[in-house]
């Protein structure tokens, strides 16, 4: 295993958490990736409660991740590809406000860092559609039951993980070679 030696987090909304999670699994100097839930205000919310879409909650990832490996802006170029930003409460089939599209920063740098990629984007032309992200700041996460972490992996037959989520983590591995890891 490599040794991580600048540690910092980042923390990405954008549909199904198992989806995000998939890939940025695989993502050279990210050290460690759990799927759970920021957003609302209750505490200690479940599965049960966020995905009935009225907690305020949005299923989200937590990465720990080296940034002499890999920078904010680098994880932020990923989670801006491998899901549509411009997708108000939803992703594909996935649909209400736990699928939003949420950068949750834990400090100013990354404030400023998630909305100058939106400004960016959006002057790009890249998109038909308004990106709806939202930069907010972290108030809380909770991680999610233990069943939900590194699923693609435990559930590869699952059909949600062979048509939704094997194709994203395709495309990530052809678009980010040199930080994809194997």
């Amino acid at each position: 295993m490599a040794k991580y030696n600048k540690m910092e987090t980042a923390y990405f909304a954008g549909g199904c958490f198992w989806c995000l999670d998939a890939v940025f699994r695989r993502v050279t100097g990210v050290s460690a990736c759990i799927s759970g839930y920021a957003g609302g205000t209750k505490e200690s919310p479940s599965y049960e409660e966020v995905s009935a879409g009225s907690s305020g909650y949005a299923e989200t990832v937590k990465l720990e991740y080296d940034r002499t490996v890999i920078t904010y802006d680098d994880l932020l170029s990923i989670f801006f590809y491998i899901h549509n930003p411009t997708e108000l409460n939803r992703q594909g089939h996935d649909i209400g406000a736990q699928y939003r599209s949420v950068v949750f920063y834990a400090d100013p740098e990354q404030k400023k860092a998630a909305e100058k990629i939106i400004e960016t984007l959006k002057a790009s032309g890249d998109y038909d559609k308004p990106i709806v992200t939202e930069v907010r700041p972290l108030n809380q996460f909770y991680s999610a039951e233990d069943y939900h972490q590194d699923y693609f992996e435990h559930n590869l037959s699952d059909p949600y993980c062979a048509f939704v989520i094997a194709p994203k983590v395709e495309k990530f591995k052809a678009a980010f070679k040199k930080f994809y890891k194997e």
